[in-house]
């Protein structure tokens, strides 16, 4: 039986890439409208392909409520995008259950989008809401894991 990391206090570890981060980091903006932004540690990585191993290793560490990740992978007209998408997507799935702590993800993959005012607009907006409904799956699923635990 796998023994899980024990949670010591409530905080939240919220990774973000670096690609797009002026929209990326509107999922950041959204998740401290509801949970205090001083029980969120930030974490950058280059991309969204490097969120899954840091999402882990922070998830292991038994710091941690829950781990938010945050990436914005568009499609530059070649395949590589649905990849990355699905792989990122597989990884924090992964990295929830072999950590045994909730590794959420506002990972966006747009069918159109067009570097701009009008698209970075309209992205960044609802990366604000998504943020915000992070923050309510995290907090949702902690009280049921802890409802489950009593």
């Amino acid at each position: 039986m796998r023994k899980e990391p024990k949670m010591t206090h409530t905080r939240y570890a919220f990774v973000k890439a670096n690609w797009h981060t002026k929209i990326v980091t509107r999922a950041l903006d959204g998740f401290s409208e509801i949970i205090p932004p001083d029980q969120i540690d930030v974490y950058d990585v280059p991309g969204a392909f490097e969120m899954p191993l840091l999402a882990r290793d922070l998830a292991m560490t038994g710091r941690y409520g829950a781990v938010v990740c945050a990436a914005f992978v568009v499609d530059g007209g070649i395949y590589r995008h649905e990849f990355v998408a699905q792989a990122v997507v597989d990884g924090l799935m992964r990295a929830g259950l072999d950590s045994g702590i909730p590794v959420l993800s506002v990972s966006l993959t747009p069918h159109q989008y067009q570097e701009g005012p009008h698209h970075d607009a309209i992205f960044a907006a609802h990366f604000v809401e998504k943020g915000r409904e992070a923050a309510h799956a995290a907090q949702m699923i902690g009280h049921t894991r802890a409802a489950l635990a009593a």
